[in-house]
């Protein structure tokens, strides 16, 4: 008799999980890293296209030396910036903060070796971006690059202004958004690396 009593009693309803609004800056950024994604594929495809078409020297194969080491800086980043965040994860200032300096400081050893290859470029080689195709697409690539470097390097000095100054836990959606950014910055470098330095040689 109990068991059916049971039976009949109705079984208490299951909460569905409540459903919130994803945060607004992933969502700005991630919108940003597509359509940014979308620009470098339009210069990336130039670059191809034009690539070998040019009737005056140089060449890529006369000029361009890999940038191994400035290469390897800049994907260590991607690492740095990461273990950045679990240490804000933690709440642990000291270590996040010198995570997050090292990350600027590999981004900035990065833009001082694009700023070393265009000076030898120009004043050795005297390719300019007016001087051939090669030299239009190169510099319109890795230059679109360099600016979406800057621009977090701009940015990541901000936070580490900001972190010092007030509140660490104040900046943890700014971590989290920049790091999509920086993330991104390093993909599109090994896309970059691989079509101008690998194919294009």
């Amino acid at each position: 008799m109990n068991a059916m009593v049971a039976a009949l009693e109705p079984t208490p309803a299951v909460a569905a999980p409540r459903w919130t609004l994803p945060d607004r800056g992933k969502v700005g950024m991630l919108s940003f890293i597509l359509a940014e994604s979308a620009i470098f594929t339009i210069f990336v495809v130039a670059y191809l296209f034009y690539l070998g078409k040019s009737l005056t020297g140089p060449t890529p194969r006369d000029v361009l030396e890999v940038p191994i080491f400035y290469t390897i800086c800049l994907l260590s980043s991607s690492v740095t910036i990461h273990l950045a965040g679990k240490r804000l994860e933690r709440n642990e200032s000291k270590p996040f903060l010198a995570w997050w300096l090292i990350t600027i400081a590999l981004g900035a050893t990065f833009m001082f070796g694009t700023a070393q290859e265009w000076r030898r470029l120009i004043y050795e080689h005297g390719l300019t971006i007016s001087t051939n195709l090669f030299g239009t697409t190169y510099y319109s690539l890795v230059g679109l690059h360099a600016f979406h470097v800057t621009l977090g390097l701009v940015m990541l000095t901000i936070v580490s202004w900001l972190s010092v100054a007030g509140n660490l836990r104040r900046q943890s959606r700014r971590v989290e958004v920049l790091s999509l950014y920086w993330h991104f910055v390093d993909v599109v470098w090994a896309v970059v690396f691989t079509v101008v330095y690998v194919i294009g040689r």
